[in-house]
């Protein structure tokens, strides 16, 4: 069982300084991911709102590329009127991000209790674009992950590693980016929260971008075993970026990938998910050219009574993520 923390614990210099000594291999990372407290543990916080869900309500999954602007993600958030929120790519303790804990600045504002799980230990202040945007030159902490929020209680949470080989770490990868050494892989988190139909798992999740569409195919699978494992019997529904059309080469077609027909396989129904792409220029990610659909909601046991895709754009016309979040209303089943 994950183990839940109020406080995620820093890595200590004498132990940075052991990865940054450690060669560049897959067992290596294997032997750092578990000796790093932080990345095996889930942090859980925040204030709910409500005892127990409605038998029909509102979820939001979001990739919110680092969360530069928690307090206004979350205001952006009030026409959908989620009451879970699926987030990705959040940081804590980052120097682009003002060392801030941007999960608990959401989950603060939206009223609502939060689970953060560490994808990686981020070892430099971030690509070349993000850099202007780092108030220090150093990370405090260096967390950068995803998130749950829920206005009830979770009654448990778990994290589901679906990379402990270090894709971005390991030499032999192809995927280490000398801008963004890290430590860490792609996770999910799951959690159980009560409604008046009975118990739902939520899962956020985050899928490879650096890689091929069998890869993400591979960790799709891995996750729904370990859902499986996790809610046996519940209903679920994932929701984040799958990073679908990612291809290496490149050509943001989500069509080419295979997890779509592994999850209707597996009684997963893909409806929950709106038509249309859901990416756009942002200021980390100033691609106008780069249009693609990477983020889905996927149910089991469930029924989508509406579905959309809320543009990342605040009422200022400055986009607050390089993705759009993508949304629906579910009716638990009696």
């Amino acid at each position: 069982m994950t183990k839940t923390v109020g406080t995620l614990p820093a890595v200590p210099s004498d132990v940075r300084a052991q990865i940054f000594a450690a060669p560049r291999t897959a067992e290596a990372h294997r032997d750092l991911l578990s000796t790093l407290p932080a990345m095996n543990a889930v942090q859980v916080g925040g204030v709910a709102s409500s005892a127990v869900l409605p038998a029909s309500f509102s979820v939001a999954a979001w990739n919110v590329e680092r969360c530069l602007f928690p307090q206004e993600t979350a205001e952006h958030l009030s026409d959908i009127s989620p009451q879970v929120v699926l987030l990705s790519e959040v940081d804590h303790g980052m120097a682009r991000t003002a060392q801030r804990h941007t999960t608990e600045e959401m989950a603060t504002a939206l009223g609502m209790t939060y689970a953060f799980g560490v994808e990686f230990h981020e070892l430099d202040l971030g690509g070349p674009t993000e850099r202007h945007f780092c108030t220090d030159d150093f990370n405090a902490l260096g967390w950068h992950g995803n998130a749950i929020l829920s206005a009830v209680p979770f009654e448990r949470v778990c994290m589901i590693r679906l990379d402990d080989h270090g894709h971005w770490f390991a030499a032999d990868s192809g995927a280490a980016d000398p801008d963004q050494p890290r430590v860490g892989g792609r996770m999910a988190l799951a959690a159980v929260v009560p409604t008046d139909a009975g118990p739902l798992c939520v899962v956020s999740t985050h899928l490879e971008s650096n890689a091929s569409a069998p890869h993400r195919h591979a960790q799709f699978e891995r996750l729904l075993d370990q859902i499986d494992a996790f809610a046996p019997g519940m209903p679920v529904l994932i929701g984040g970026d799958l990073n679908t059309g990612n291809h290496l080469p490149p050509n943001f077609d989500w069509k080419d990938e295979t997890l779509f027909d592994l999850g209707r396989d597996r009684d997963y129904s893909w409806d929950f998910t709106a038509e249309g792409p859901t990416t756009r220029p942002s200021l980390i990610t100033p691609h106008p050219d780069r249009v693609m659909k990477l983020d889905w909601l996927a149910g089991h046991g469930i029924s989508p009574l509406a579905t959309g895709v809320l543009s990342s754009l605040s009422k200022d016309e400055k986009p607050l993520s390089d993705h759009d979040c993508v949304w629906t209303r579910l009716q638990m089943k009696a």
